[in-house]
């Protein structure tokens, strides 16, 4: 649980480095292809020397680290390209909508909701199985959506304006996450999570170098001063190869149910540090907001 709070306090600390770098005239595309590619290969380098997904049951702890550390076999075709496609769509397309999104709204605002991801993963299982959920789970996924309404400013309607277009591209970023969470679900018993997010990374990657190629100009690069990178190189290795392999290995330990639990922590610890160090400050119907995307998240993962 350890791993997992702490994996949710240094992904909640992305939007700080994104809009200092904001304010010194670094684009959001640059800024998202610059942490893909730093932290890609980091993610490559564990993933090789991880071995295959264990079998359902099996003891991994009690394997000895040669056969833990061994190099993976090879997997289906069908896995990678799965691995892949969630990568892309979670990385590339929601990575750049959501920091598009931290350059029109505040980081506060972001994270809270982003974290509305659990809700759409839940409505999806629900209309696979085609069944209704449960009443608590329905009141759950309802609370998260009027927690989604205040979140955006709510009966402020000069807030709600202000925020409505930032607030539908993080929406964008949060069902992108709930794609990459239920295609994980299927291949990384079979893959392993860090193979898993090695593929997914590499494929984005590749994909937002290509796009910076064709959209952008590599004078921006070349504007970039060393305090620059060192930003980008904090979003890059502090701020998601490290809490992406916390987040794994305490999924690993405590499952997926308990590190959502935990994960919980990401919102308030997000306002917090925009309160300290941006200056953010949301309102009473933002407060509330919060309060109800979170106390949702608690009930989606307390209830199988």
């Amino acid at each position: 649980m350890l791993c997992v709070a702490l994996s949710a306090m240094l992904f909640a600390s992305k939007g700080l480095f994104g809009k200092a770098l904001y304010a010194r005239g670094v684009g959001f595309e640059l800024l998202v292809a610059v942490r893909a590619c730093l932290a890609m290969p980091l993610f490559v380098w564990i993933a090789l020397r991880r071995g295959p997904a264990p079998a359902v049951g099996g003891d991994e702890e009690a394997k000895p680290l040669a056969v833990r550390l061994a190099p993976a076999a090879r997997p289906r075709a069908r896995a990678v390209l799965a691995a892949a496609l969630a990568g892309i769509t979670c990385y590339y397309v929601g990575a750049l909508v959501d920091f598009w999104a931290l350059t029109m709204i505040d980081a506060s605002i972001e994270r809270v909701l982003l974290f509305s991801y659990p809700a759409m993963v839940v409505l999806w299982h629900s209309v696979a199985a085609r069944r209704m959920p449960e009443a608590p789970i329905l009141l759950a996924m309802f609370a998260t959506y009027i927690g989604i309404f205040f979140a955006m400013g709510g009966v402020d309607l000069h807030e709600l304006r202000a925020n409505l277009f930032g607030a539908a591209l993080v929406l964008v970023a949060a069902l992108t996450t709930a794609i990459y969470f239920l295609i994980g679900e299927r291949y990384t018993h079979e893959l392993g999570s860090t193979r898993f997010a090695a593929i997914g990374m590499s494929s984005s990657a590749i994909l937002l170098a290509l796009h910076f190629v064709v959209f952008r100009s590599f004078d921006e690069i070349a504007a970039l001063q060393s305090y620059d990178w060192v930003l980008l190189g904090i979003l890059g290795i502090a701020c998601m190869f490290i809490p992406g392999l916390l987040q794994a290995e305490g999924m690993r330990r405590v499952g997926a149910q308990r590190a959502a639990i935990g994960s919980t922590i990401g919102p308030p610890t997000t306002i917090l540090l925009a309160a300290m160090f941006l200056n953010e400050r949301l309102t009473g119907w933002q407060m509330l907001g919060t309060a109800l995307i979170v106390a949702s998240v608690l009930v989606l993962s307390l209830r199988k």
